[in-house]
Formats: C-alpha cells, sequence, structure tokens
C-alpha cells in the first residue's frame, strides 16, 4: 500500500471577513499527481501557502509523514517575464536554491545543479542570462531550481498559465517524467482543465464551501468543468 505523504484534515482558514476554507479534508499519497482546480478566489493560492507553513490555519491541520522537517518541498511560481537586464545566467539561478550563489557551492552541489539542469532541458542555455531566455525556458529554469535540492514534494502554482500549448505540454512532460522516474510527488494547480485531466492522477475541485476529491481517470473534463464552475 502507498504511504501518505500528507493529510488535509478538517482544514479551516479564515481572514478578517473572509471564510476561505471550511472542513477541508484530502490526502496526497507519495509519488501521486495530484492537480487542483476552481475557478479564482476559491483559494488555491491560500492553500499553497498553507502547504508551505505561510498561513496558519484557522482550525484543523496539515500532517506530513513522517513530519514536516523530513519533507523537502520545491517550488514553481507562475510564469514571470524577468526584464532582460535580470543579471543571472540560468546555470547560477538554478544554483541559488542551494546556497544563494553558484561558484561557492561544494562539487557534490555542483553535480546537482548539472543534473538538474541535464533533467529540464536547460542544460544547453547554462550561460544565458535568464532575462534572455524564453518563457518556456524560463519556466524550465524554475523547475530546475525547483528540484535541485532532490524535492519529495513538487508544488506548481500556475506554472504553465502564460505559456503557449507547446511549451504548456513540453514543461507537464518533464514534471510527468520525474513523477514517474523519481516518485517526486506533484501538487499541481490549474485552470486548464484538459492538461489536468492528461496529467494528474487525482484531482481536488474547490468551489466556496464545497470540495471534491478523487481518481481522474473517473472525471471526464465536462464533469470537471461541473465540478469547478471554470
Amino acid at each position: 500500500m502507498t504511504e501518505p505523504l500528507l493529510a488535509v484534515q478538517h482544514l479551516g482558514i479564515a481572514f478578517p471577513n473572509n471564510q476561505v476554507f471550511k472542513d477541508l479534508n484530502f490526502k496526497i499519497e507519495q509519488g501521486d499527481f495530484l492537480t487542483v482546480i476552481g475557478e479564482n478566489g476559491v483559494g488555491k493560492t491560500t492553500l499553497i501557502r498553507a502547504l508551505l507553513g505561510l498561513v496558519k490555519p484557522s482550525t484543523g491541520q496539515i500532517k506530513y509523514y513522517p513530519n514536516r522537517k523530513a519533507i523537502k518541498i520545491g517550488y514553481v511560481p507562475q510564469f514571470r517575464n524577468l526584464d532582460q537586464e535580470y543579471p543571472l545566467t540560468v546555470e547560477d539561478f538554478v544554483g541559488l536554491n542551494i546556497r544563494g550563489w553558484l561558484p561557492w557551492l561544494t562539487k557534490a552541489e555542483h553535480r546537482q545543479v548539472q543534473t538538474a539542469m541535464a533533467v529540464t532541458n536547460v542544460k544547453k542555455i547554462k550561460q544565458r542570462p535568464l532575462g534572455m531566455a524564453s518563457g518556456g525556458e524560463k519556466q524550465r529554469a524554475y523547475l530546475a531550481q525547483a528540484i535541485v535540492q532532490e524535492p519529495q514534494l513538487l508544488i506548481l502554482d500556475e506554472s504553465t498559465a502564460s505559456l503557449d500549448n507547446e511549451m504548456k505540454y513540453e514543461l507537464l512532460d518533464l514534471v510527468q517524467n520525474l513523477n514517474q522516474t523519481s516518485n517526486i510527488t506533484v501538487f499541481f494547480v490549474t485552470h486548464d482543465l484538459p492538461l489536468a485531466k492528461k496529467y494528474a492522477t487525482h484531482y481536488l475541485a474547490l468551489r466556496p464551501g464545497q470540495q471534491q476529491f478523487g481518481n481522474m481517470a473517473d472525471m471526464s473534463v465536462e464533469q470537471l468543468k461541473e465540478a469547478t464552475n471554470v
């Protein structure tokens, strides 16, 4: 039986005049590929912040197995169109997630950076300033930075939203490969229902005051649309 990575139990998150979640429940098993879908404002980003420990639950808990300190988390943000003058090369940028600056890495850490760039197909542009990279290359560099420390959980926050279709599928192919070959658990937030259907093994559909969690194989794109109002 697959071991759980985390369980969200009776989670409630409230801000002044805004109850984001109330009694939210789901679990993620090790090696799962979970997609979280729902309309804007339903709390997807708040849920990510809670998983990262940046927002404290009002009620309930997020339980990691065996504990939070034992779980490394990689994070890929929404597309950021960095200025062309952004000074770091792709290689330096990926290395930031180890110690903050590549030249001071150990040989073993340097190998980690090279491996992450190779896996995400950015090694051939490693000396290119990140600001001069294409949109797809930037997101692959963010993915490389997220996996350089070999996380157990990879969180993608609308990471394909501003990419064209070819680049979306290219990025998710890489993520799926990591999921299947390295057993990295994926938590993927998206509005793109066909993309979610193609790659995810489980889904969490959110609507105000409602949740639906289950196997993606049991849902069509139309059923996902009905469950989320997207």
